[in-house]
């Protein structure tokens, strides 16, 4: 091979040598070019002293079916300005064994591949690409920008097994998170709002689930905003402390009765989910079920009552269907159901605030998935920083 045959791939240097030390790798041997002089790291300087080189072995980009490492001088000179520092080369970055191309390609890959797909691919470590990753994130989302910020989404997800939770912030109008901290207490996210500083009085609204920590920080930072209580919360924890709690006590009741004991305790499902998505037979069944079972059909049909209250035009409607709820939950001689009901009476005022905030409550149901998604994905997810790193990409928002 000529010495200068591939010069242009690293400005500044020749190849000198080339070896193939094993199938499909190749070492090449570059030597800095006599013509070309150093420069000062720091200053950026021209810098004709050399104080010492040491050999350095750098992965640079495949070439065609060849992994190329290279075998670089990388030197200290002693500028009259900054006294001894590192040479400044151009393709590579201080201290770094990769070199800039092969940085932007993986970079590239990542927007399209698994990182495991991609350490088989280029042969580089897994760790190695999640701190390009983790990089090319913090360069991109990493800063704290909330923008013209008038209404939140606030939201808890599990980080580990244990009862360990984080807590995710979003601007609501354009689904982009600004913000994701350890931990779901007042101190856990107070950050936030200290962050946000004097934009906390352009916040006019909140949606949240019954979470009393989040309630009481959004009131002392953002006393004028409006506290929206989410519709897909209200509605899960209705599952688990209503259906859930009559559908095991209707089972019971039924021990004599195997078959439709059965029947009642395999209709979880069937009494969570909405009618719209169940298929033929299913809805079938289901109405077969709640024919054959007073207190279910009662607790079904008091279910998607409850939806509609967040779905009212006016606050002087979402007002009329809440009190006729409370009245049939009262009425429903279910001690499930009327210990929910008086529970929720506290948080009256942010769900029929839902008629004046249209915080939808997809929004936060698509998060919690996506979330999910991305942890599933995620191995080593143990750098939390990283997992909230890749959150806040996944939601980057939208133009208003």
């Amino acid at each position: 091979m000529h010495p200068i045959d591939l010069a242009a791939f690293w400005p500044g240097y020749a190849v000198v040598a080339s070896r193939q030390y094993a199938e499909n790798n190749l070492t090449l041997t570059l030597e800095p070019l006599a013509s070309a002089l150093p420069r000062c790291g720091r200053c950026l300087e021209p810098s004709p002293l050399i104080h010492d080189r040491r050999i350095r072995y750098v992965r640079d980009r495949d070439l065609f079916d060849q992994r190329v490492q290279l075998q670089v001088p990388v030197r200290r000179v002693d500028c009259l300005s900054c006294g001894r520092a590192p040479e400044r080369i151009d393709w590579l970055e201080p201290s770094s064994r990769l070199t800039r191309r092969l940085r932007a390609w993986v970079e590239m890959l990542l927007q399209m591949l698994p990182i495991s797909h991609i350490s088989r691919l280029t042969g580089l470590h897994w760790h190695t690409i999640k701190d390009i990753d983790k990089r090319r994130l913090q360069a991109s989302v990493g800063a704290f920008e909330p923008g013209n910020v008038r209404r939140l989404v606030m939201d808890e997800f599990a980080l580990h097994k244990g009862h360990r939770y984080a807590t995710v912030i979003m601007d609501a109008e354009r689904t982009r998170v600004l913000w994701v901290g350890k931990g779901n207490s007042r101190e856990a996210i107070r950050p936030f709002f200290e962050l946000l500083g004097e934009r906390c009085r352009q916040i006019e609204a909140v949606a949240m689930d019954m979470n009393t920590a989040f309630d009481l920080e959004v009131k002392q930072h953002c006393p004028q905003a409006e506290v929206v209580y989410d519709l897909f919360h209200v509605v899960a924890r209705y599952g688990r402390d209503v259906i859930d709690r009559i559908r095991v006590d209707q089972a019971n009741a039924l021990s004599h009765d195997k078959p439709a004991r059965k029947v009642v305790k395999q209709s979880r499902w069937l009494l969570l989910r909405n009618r719209d998505n169940l298929k033929d037979e299913q809805a079938v069944q289901l109405q077969e079920l709640l024919a054959a079972n007073q207190p279910l059909a009662t607790v079904y049909v008091l279910k998607d009552a409850l939806k509609e209250i967040w779905y009212a035009p006016s606050v002087r409607e979402g007002w009329q269907r809440w009190r006729t709820w409370l009245r049939h939950a009262r009425d429903s001689d279910l001690p499930p159901l009327q210990r929910f009901a008086r529970n929720l009476k506290r948080y009256a005022r942010g769900i029929l605030a839902s008629a004046r905030f249209r915080m939808h409550t997809s929004l936060l149901e698509g998060v919690n998935n996506r979330i999910k998604v991305i942890k599933r994905m995620a191995y080593g997810f143990r750098d939390s920083d990283y997992f909230f790193l890749k959150i806040k990409a996944a939601f980057p928002g939208k133009a208003r």
